[in-house]
């Protein structure tokens, strides 16, 4: 097998909010999802307390050998009050770590909005569901391209704006609201697509040499059998869940099979004059892609009514419950595949299925920006962690990236696991462990916080020594 190209990005990636910590220090305000965390899992006060540490991360970053980071940028740190008077105390501590990481020849990877919407523009007008979002969101961006432009050459919009919809816990929806919760969804949908495409245009003509695009969360769907109607149920699916947002980053349209499906649940979004032509025109350089797993689907009957995804966050094996779309399709299991504590299906093939029915379709330049295996991670009394498991699935799925590359012709340019370091989980906290670095603590005990070297750091080390060839 061919090694992966020269220029290959070899990175990992974490989340302001779920590493940081510093909360609300140095003039940092409140996110919604600050705020959202589940109780019973630690907050966002003290995470991994990166935001003190960010030199010592940067070190084992290095030893590690990454050549890429990927972090987000938190927009409470930046602009206390989600817009006006920046605070220079948050510009400075970015600064330092682009600095730092630029030190040690890793390139910056920035996200500009990984769910942490300011509390403030929640409260004030709706976030998502106001379209005051996108002046604010645009006066956002233009401060972070002027302040760190200079030394990034790769940012994301947005992150995993498809699973905003699909995971209603990552955005919040107004019961109030004379419009359905459906209707509401894709009105907060296109409002996200005008203010990405936004971005994409401010950047391109502020920085023009750099290249900017989205991190879209996406699995590939199969249908159960090859019933006919399994089929046509995992076609449609895969409509809602993947094609729809692919065809607006990319071709700037909506899909008319989605345009169809809107108008007859009555939830065609409100699209001003200019709004599809900016949408076209904000085109992304690249895309991000965020995989963990395939879904699997089959055909519903017409008594049977919609249904909300309820997901594992326990690591109790079996608690998910399916979704149910009405008259469309339902959520099944995949016999053929293995599955996490969290029932998520592993999949590696499946991401070589992605990367094709993407770039064959779209023929951009595409990075995997997360990737990983959430696990109840063991250290032992030498401070060890034997993470066999997590080194077996970053295998595979880097196998699949290889064969798409060398056999398929797919242009993937990086790979960012999910995540450098532990960090707490939106849904599980630190008991659901992804880092190639171990944090010592729990939910409930911070205790020191020292960093250790699990099995995963080794190999991974291993594997961008040789750029992929030891696997």
């Amino acid at each position: 097998m061919s090694s992966f190209p020269e220029t290959f990005l070899w990175g990992a990636a974490t989340a302001a909010y779920q590493v940081e910590g510093a909360y609300l220090e140095a003039g940092k305000t409140l996110s919604v999802v600050d705020e959202s965390i589940a109780p019973e899992y630690a907050d966002t006060s003290i995470a991994s307390d990166h935001y003190h540490r960010f030199k010592e991360d940067i070190c084992l970053m290095k030893e590690l050998g990454l050549t890429a980071y990927r972090f987000s940028i938190a927009w409470t740190r930046i602009l206390p009050n989600g817009r006006g008077a920046i605070n220079q105390a948050g510009v400075d501590f970015y600064n330092q770590l682009i600095d730092e990481l630029i030190k040690n020849n890793i390139e910056p990877i920035v996200t500009i909005y990984h769910f942490d919407l300011p509390v403030v523009l929640q409260e004030e007008y709706g976030g998502f569901s106001s379209r005051k979002i996108i002046p604010d969101f645009v006066a956002y961006c233009r401060v972070l391209f002027e302040q760190f432009g200079d030394r990034v050459n790769y940012w994301l919009t947005i992150n995993e704006q498809s699973n905003m919809f699909l995971l209603p816990y990552l955005i919040s929806f107004t019961e109030s609201s004379e419009q359905s919760l459906l209707k509401q969804k894709y009105e907060m949908n296109h409002i996200m697509t005008v203010a990405h495409a936004s971005a994409v245009k401010l950047c391109h003509e502020l920085l023009p040499d750099a290249k900017i695009g989205p991190a879209l969360g996406v699995s590939p769907v199969y249908p159960k059998t090859c019933n006919p109607k399994d089929v046509l149920a995992a076609e449609k699916a895969e409509e809602l869940r993947n094609t729809f947002f692919l065809e607006l980053y990319c071709n700037g349209q909506y899909l008319p099979s989605m345009q169809a499906y809107m108008k007859e649940h009555d939830c065609l979004p409100t699209i001003e004059v200019g709004d599809m032509a900016l949408i076209k025109e904000g085109k992304c350089d690249f895309l991000g892609l965020n995989y963990y797993d395939s879904k699997t689907v089959e055909h519903v009957t017409a008594l049977e009514r919609g249904k909300e995804l309820v997901i594992n966050t326990s690591g109790e094996v079996g608690s998910t419950e399916k979704e149910v779309v009405e008259g469309i399709y339902k959520g099944c299991s995949n016999p053929y595949l293995e599955s996490n504590d969290w029932d998520w299906e592993i999949d590696p093939e499946g991401l070589r299925i992605t990367l094709n029915r993407i770039y064959q379709r779209y023929q951009i330049p595409l990075i995997i920006t997360e990737n990983g295996l959430g696990g109840i991670d063991t250290l032992t009394e030498n401070n060890q962690v034997h993470d066999d498991y997590r080194i077996e699935y970053l295998k595979k799925h880097l196998e699949q990236i290889q064969l798409a590359i060398v056999q398929d012709g797919v242009a993937v340019f990086g790979f960012c696991p999910w995540s450098f370091i532990d960090l707490i989980s939106t849904t599980s906290g630190f008991r659901k462990r992804y880092g190639f670095v171990y944090v010592d603590r729990t939910d409930t005990e911070v205790r020191e916080l020292t960093r250790y070297k699990k099995d995963s750091f080794y190999w991974y080390q291993g594997v961008i020594r040789s750029n992929g060839k030891r696997l």
